[in-house]
């Protein structure tokens, strides 16, 4: 197990140097860069993308030319746009910036944003403590309700508890999370109905004046909601996931020889079906953690006002943000790669008959 785990690690470096090189190569396509971003802040602050739309300006064009680099360089002096370029690293080659970039990368430098006057890194661990707490809540409530749902549906299949918390589960799972999210704030944050939740933020005012009990309390208090718009649509795939595997186990025949020896039906079910059982179940979790995680964060925070690495990552994109965008593009791919391996070492956890090297070999 020891080599497969070290085999696995290994594989991160090429994998992570894949995704620099597949979004680095995309980003130098991708019109509106940072210089054109200042620039057009400098011109009025419209949008960046107003040039594209094919309306000219003729101070630019006396200026530099008609085939000026920038369409947000309007009547600027040309020295000005080159030692914007320097500054921002532009003055080199794709190759070279890329090169310079992966170096730094060894070194863990991730560079400084270019908006926010602030290294990469600190920007990410600012920002962490929220994406943390949607992803890992969401996460653990969600297979602690789906996993003994799933398998008392599985028991009770075909009866009308499985009937009706199936009805459940399938409009919860058809209700977008950001519907939800909004009819959470209308019922419960002060919309048309009750103010028992925050509207935003993970802690209130006066979080430091506050005792132990009262911190965590004021930490519970302004999560339940976002957590609950995070984990509505993973109910459904987990239950479901997990009844199917229990219904799968339960008609094969060791389970029918442990009946028949007598054995309790719980013995039954968690002494054997379980392990079996659950291994598909345990191999979700790193889709499960990942989707809460990165994908349904950006649209959570945004409905929460809560400042995380989702809000980050678009705000960086919309203002091409290079440094915030490959150094979260990287943090984000190691964690997801590191998810994986604990995912093959929950694996042996719950069965130790499992030996990937021997499946490898």
């Amino acid at each position: 197990m020891g080599a497969y785990i070290l085999r696995r690690l290994l594989l991160i470096i090429p994998t992570l140097l894949g995704i620099m090189i597949v979004n680095f190569t995309l980003v130098q396509f991708v019109p509106g860069g940072p210089v054109e971003q200042v620039l057009a802040q400098m011109q009025g602050g419209g949008d960046v993308f107003e040039g594209f739309s094919g309306g000219g300006n003729d101070v630019a064009e006396e200026t530099f030319g008609s085939d000026s680099d920038y369409v947000g360089a309007r009547g600027l002096p040309k020295e000005f746009i080159e030692e914007l370029e320097k500054e921002f690293g532009f003055d080199k080659p794709p190759l070279e910036r890329f090169f310079n970039m992966l170096w730094n990368y060894m070194r863990l430098d991730f560079g400084e944003s270019y908006f926010r006057s602030i290294s990469v890194v600190d920007l990410v661990l600012e920002k962490m403590p929220v994406s943390i707490t949607l992803g890992l809540w969401s996460t653990i409530i969600a297979y602690l309700v789906s996993i003994p749902l799933g398998i008392r549906k599985a028991v009770h299949d075909g009866t009308s508890f499985d009937t009706w918390t199936s009805a459940m589960i399938i409009v919860a799972y058809a209700i977008p999370g950001f519907l939800f999210a909004i009819l959470l704030l209308v019922l419960f944050a002060g919309g048309s109905y009750y103010q028992i939740f925050p509207l935003r933020g993970l802690t209130s005012e006066n979080f430091e004046d506050l005792s132990l009990l009262g911190k965590m309390g004021d930490y519970l208090w302004h999560i339940t909601l976002p957590v609950l718009a995070s984990t509505i649509s993973a109910f459904a795939t987990l239950t479901l996931l997990t009844k199917n595997s229990f219904l799968d186990e339960i008609k094969k025949h060791y389970v029918m020889t442990a009946r028949a020896k007598g054995l309790s039906e719980s013995k039954v079910l968690y002494g054997h079906v379980f392990r079996n059982a659950m291994l598909i179940v345990i191999a979700g979790f790193p889709a499960v953690f990942i989707s809460v995680f990165f994908s349904g964060s950006l649209i959570i925070e945004t409905i929460f006002s809560l400042d995380g690495l989702g809000r980050l990552g678009f705000e960086a994109a919309v203002a091409r943000d290079y440094p915030v965008i490959f150094g979260t593009l990287f943090i984000f791919g190691l964690i997801g790669l590191i998810v994986s391996i604990l995912s093959d070492l929950m694996y042996v956890l719950v069965d130790p008959r499992i030996d990937f090297e021997k499946r490898e070999g």
